[in-house]
């Protein structure tokens, strides 16, 4: 057995677990997966560039899990927030380069598309459900967004 073998059997990280964890992120559109075995947690996230750091706790370790703010649940209830239908990652423009499809102050009419999400890579243009002015813009081009996330509030 060679030397990195045996350094890698010895290591208490899983490396063929991660990797078939980061593909099957890929293949599913996933933005991250988490498992837990006896003593090892594993959870391997993604990010707008590829697949994030791996974070392995023991499960005596507690993760840090980020909280969400109450103003998104505010925000989701406004009657003028237009919500992620989906997971996945939310682009402002048609393309790179080229000029958002809304801007904060811009008028807009019903069924006009104020933002794509991408999942599972297919681009899916999310359209504005009424005619009214954008007020906010609550995410940034090429971040990833989850079900019934706020992205835009027009009034």
């Amino acid at each position: 057995m060679t030397e990195k073998k045996k350094a890698r059997k010895s290591s208490s990280i899983d490396e063929e677990l991660i990797r078939e964890l980061a593909d099957l992120l890929s293949e599913t559109g996933l933005t991250e997966i988490e498992i837990e075995r006896k003593d090892l947690r594993v959870r391997v996230a993604r990010g707008a560039g590829g697949v994030a750091p791996v974070q392995s706790v023991a499960a005596t370790g507690a993760a840090q899990v980020p909280s969400s703010s109450g103003n998104d649940n505010a925000l989701a209830s406004h009657p003028g927030t237009v919500i992620s239908p989906m997971v996945g990652t939310v682009y402002r423009s048609p393309e790179p380069g080229a000029a958002p499809f809304v801007e904060v102050g811009a008028s807009i009419s019903e069924g006009q598309t104020v933002m794509i999400v991408e999942a599972m890579k297919t681009m899916n243009h999310i359209p504005s459900p009424r005619s009214g002015t954008v007020t906010e813009i609550l995410v940034e081009d090429g971040q990833p967004v989850e079900f019934g996330e706020p992205l835009v509030v027009i009034e």
